[in-house]
């Protein structure tokens, strides 16, 4: 169960072409979602974001595949264990999502294109938040502690959030500055994010959203992107995997958007998840500050399994055990 070799052992060296091709086929599915598949605004059913998001799976499982034939096995279980990872703590961004929207009334026409644009500015952090992460771990590595200590705290978060704690943009302080700083129009022109109103180039509500989605998106890769390195510190594994996880996103949304209130349960798995993955990584340095450390590491392909089934688990609980619902007090 436990093996006796770092996780930062593992580096495919990707020559060039690879990120090339990786970076290729990421850029080819972003221009042939929003150009052929969603190149007009529409309100998407049930059947076609279940359908889309089993696309986006399908392809993130095919890369993977690829990921497993041409690095091995070790480096396929990493890719698979950060897709996994990603993908569920990515469920949190999904609820967020669900709340900004509905908050800043974006019609469900256009929220496929206020998403587009958060998901490319999501590539785009997320990108320079893994690169940074695996430095600072590589040149000070008990900052393994550290990392490992937030992601146990924000499972404990998760554990005893309740849903009068979910994010409340009206209550957002950095929110608030924006509106001063941005003038805002209080209408909409299509799907534009910015318009002319008086003469003057003013944001529109589609642009707030976007903006306050891509700050959300900064606070939850604080706990992604560390979850994510104690899997793998190779970054051409670690982008692959996170990119196929996040660009299914939006169709995940439109999923979650009709089924999200009977997976209550999610939200809990999430965070034993979370605390598992920072016990993980908290336990794994070899050394801190030159003094013997615990140096124990979790298998890839176990820490696979423990995953799925804590996902599972959540899940199937929550249709096992449906939440009680308050009922709407008699006038």
């Amino acid at each position: 169960m436990f093996a006796a070799t770092a996780v930062q052992s593992l580096n495919i060296h990707a020559a060039w072409w690879h990120w090339a091709l990786l970076g290729g086929w990421f850029l080819f599915l972003i221009l042939f979602d929003i150009l052929v598949v969603h190149r007009k605004d529409h309100v998407p059913t049930l059947k076609t974001a279940v359908q889309q998001s089993a696309v986006w799976i399908a392809l993130g499982v095919a890369l993977g595949l690829v990921v497993f034939a041409a690095y091995g096995h070790e480096a396929g279980s990493q890719y698979f264990s950060g897709y996994l990872i990603e993908k569920s703590l990515s469920v949190d961004n999904v609820f967020a999502w669900s709340v900004i929207l509905g908050y800043f009334k974006v019609p469900k026409e256009y929220q496929h294109r206020v998403l587009f644009w958060g998901i490319f500015g999501a590539l785009i952090m997320r990108t320079v938040f893994v690169f940074a992460g695996i430095s600072l771990i590589n040149h000070f590595e008990p900052i393994l502690l550290v990392f490992g200590i937030l992601l146990c705290f924000s499972g404990y978060k998760l554990l005893k959030t309740r849903e009068e704690d979910e994010f409340d943009p009206s209550k957002s302080k950095l929110f608030k500055t924006i509106k001063k700083v941005i003038p805002v129009s209080h209408g909409l022109d299509g799907h534009k994010l910015f318009t002319a109103e008086n003469g003057k180039r003013v944001a529109t509500m589609l642009f707030m959203a976007l903006l306050v989605i891509e700050i959300t998106d900064v606070i939850f890769a604080v706990d992604s992107v560390p979850a994510i390195l104690a899997i793998s510190r190779d970054p051409f594994i670690v982008l692959a995997s996170n990119a196929a996880a996040i660009l299914g996103l939006r169709a995940l949304y439109f999923v979650f958007e009709f089924i999200k209130d009977k997976f209550w349960m999610l939200n809990k798995a999430l965070g034993v998840l979370l605390f598992f993955i920072g016990v993980k990584m908290f336990i794994t340095p070899e050394k801190i500050f030159g003094h013997a450390w615990l140096y124990v590491h979790i298998s890839t392909g176990i820490s696979l399994i423990i995953i799925g089934l804590m996902l599972a688990v959540g899940i199937v609980g929550s249709l096992l055990y449906p939440q009680a619902t308050n009922p709407t007090p008699a006038k």
